[in-house]
């Protein structure tokens, strides 16, 4: 295994770790050293490589990676969030999945919280915005192509992240960022699906379309209805393990 610490850098600010918002417009994507433990260790409970009910021990995990427990600490708390990993007082943390309930409940939130968005930004996101927006579009569509996976999710977020600043409501932008945290690994799996990067690009397609005409109704409904087809892809990947 790699040395973790090859990938780290800086972090970028509030918000998801890995990425922020604000007013000025989408920041670079940078992830803190615990932002790729998390990504990799979700990876691993996601794909079940870590099973349920396995041990986490943060000197393990530190040794595996080549950091130190501070980082490992970090990230497994992220993953408490996100209903992977269960923490338990004085001991080893353990694998977890959140229920079917828990997983629908939360894709919920998402998909209300990102409609909102959508539909604030298409009456307010600012010509410069938009063009953005059009330019995260286009690299998505390329990116459709090419059958990588982890590059287009990083762009993904960076779309999504666009339409959040676009709402121009910073406080609906950071509900959405932190319940994104929450789901983000599950997003992240179902782009793994064969032909789903196509598909995902088609869906954002309709969203963009509505922002650009200033619909606001039609760009809360696609976005809520690709939210609702993120779910079930999702279902098929797993299925699939």
């Amino acid at each position: 295994m790699s040395d973790i610490r090859q990938t780290f850098e800086e972090p970028s600010g509030p918000g998801e770790p890995g990425s922020s918002v604000g007013r000025a417009g989408v920041q670079p994507a940078k992830r803190t050293l615990a932002e790729e433990l998390r990504l990799q260790l979700a990876d691993d409970i996601v794909r079940g490589a870590l099973e349920p009910g396995s041990l986490l021990d943060e000197s393990d995990i530190a040794r595996r990676f080549g950091v130190s427990r501070t980082p490992v600490r970090e990230a497994l708390r992220q993953l408490v969030a996100s209903g992977l990993v269960n923490a338990r007082a004085h001991r080893s943390a353990v694998v977890a999945r959140p229920t079917i309930v828990q997983l629908n409940s939360m894709f919920e939130a998402m998909a209300e919280l990102e409609a909102l968005c959508a539909g604030l930004a298409a009456e307010r996101m600012p010509v410069v915005q938009r063009r953005e927006l059009e330019g995260l579009h286009e690299r998505l569509r390329v990116l459709s192509y090419d059958g990588n996976p982890q590059l287009f999710h990083e762009v993904n977020e960076a779309f999504h992240n666009a339409i959040y600043v676009g709402s121009q409501n910073d406080y609906v932008a950071e509900m959405a960022l932190s319940t994104r945290v929450r789901v983000q690994p599950f997003r992240r799996a179902q782009f793994r699906n064969l032909g789903r990067l196509a598909k995902s690009y088609a869906e954002h397609d309709r969203v963009v379309v509505a922002i650009m005409r200033g619909d606001k109704t039609g760009a809360a409904s696609a976005m809520r209805d690709h939210i609702e087809t993120v779910r079930e892809e999702y279902e098929v990947y797993a299925v699939s393990l």
